[in-house]
């Protein structure tokens, strides 16, 4: 079982590095942290929506902040922030779901890795993406340009 944090400081290259070295299964879940108002995550249904950033079609729309996501089927998930121009600017990420009894990627034993429990019931695993600056003190230039670089 592991649990990854993409972390608030991470750059795109970093963050899809991450993203691209996990192996998410069937039964994982997602957390998409953000600030409400400036941020909200919609799924999108196909590769297509994804390049061209169509949000108008998204599959499903959140805005809480706090919003869990439940990998309950293998295949590609897309997901972009619905906010006007982030996705297009790079807010947005993909990635393979697999079965829960694949085994893992060779690449996914990294520091977000924690050692294997030698218990043989199934656990689930999280993943959290983090886009919200946690001080206050984080001068209005340092958001903006964290809006403009940054995903999930």
């Amino acid at each position: 079982m592991w649990s990854g944090e993409a972390k608030v400081g991470m750059n795109l290259l970093e963050f899809s590095s991450w993203v691209s070295g996990q192996t998410f299964k069937v039964g994982d879940q997602l957390v998409f942290r953000y600030s409400p108002g400036l941020h909200s995550v919609v799924e999108l249904a196909s590769e297509s929506a994804y390049k061209n950033c169509d949000i108008g079609n998204a599959v499903d729309s959140m805005n809480g902040g706090n919003d869990v996501v439940k990998l309950n089927k293998a295949g590609m998930r897309y997901f972009a922030c619905g906010t006007l121009g982030h996705c297009d600017q790079g807010m947005k990420v993909k990635f393979t779901t697999v079965s829960a009894d694949s085994p893992s990627t060779p690449g996914s034993s990294s520091s977000s890795t924690s050692p294997s429990s030698s218990s043989s019931t199934p656990t689930s695993t999280s993943a959290a993406f983090a886009f919200n600056p946690v001080a206050s003190t984080v001068p209005l230039f340092a958001i903006l340009v964290f809006c403009l670089i940054f995903m999930f």
